[in-house]
């Protein structure tokens, strides 16, 4: 199952957003108003869980500075990446984009498409307001 995100536009070089993102911390910035639960694992490592979801462990698996950062579940039952796309758009401007890619049985895929397409949409979109 492959989900993408609008891309935004985000007022800060592709340096600055990449920066942004590898700080695993900064997610919190990011995440849904309906959080329960966010914590920091380590330098490359957090887990997370929206009201009435199980928690998530995403930890970052690879990085291509400035322009790709992607983080995967880190244990847990599902096998999935968040990758975000970090593209220059004009004099210290960035288009940014998240992928959600995951290996789910049909009907897993269509339980969670609705939740996860909602939820790269609102990390991406609070992108602008939090770098």
């Amino acid at each position: 199952m492959n989900l993408e995100s609008p891309k935004v536009t985000v007022e800060k070089n592709p340096q600055e957003v990449f920066d942004f993102l590898s700080d695993v911390k900064n997610f919190e910035r990011l995440m849904p108003e309906n959080i329960s639960k966010f914590e920091v694992l380590g330098d490359d490592k957090f887990l997370f869980a929206l009201k009435g979801m199980p928690e998530i462990i995403l930890k970052k698996t690879e990085t291509v500075a400035p322009h790709k950062i992607v983080l995967g579940a880190a244990g847990g039952k599902l096998d999935f990446s968040l990758t975000g796309d970090i593209q220059e758009s004009g004099t210290n401007q960035s288009a940014v984009k998240l992928t959600f890619e995951g290996d789910f049985n049909p009907m897993m895929a269509m339980m969670i498409k609705g939740p996860i397409s909602k939820f790269i949409e609102t990390l991406v979109s609070n992108m602008p307001k939090a770098i």
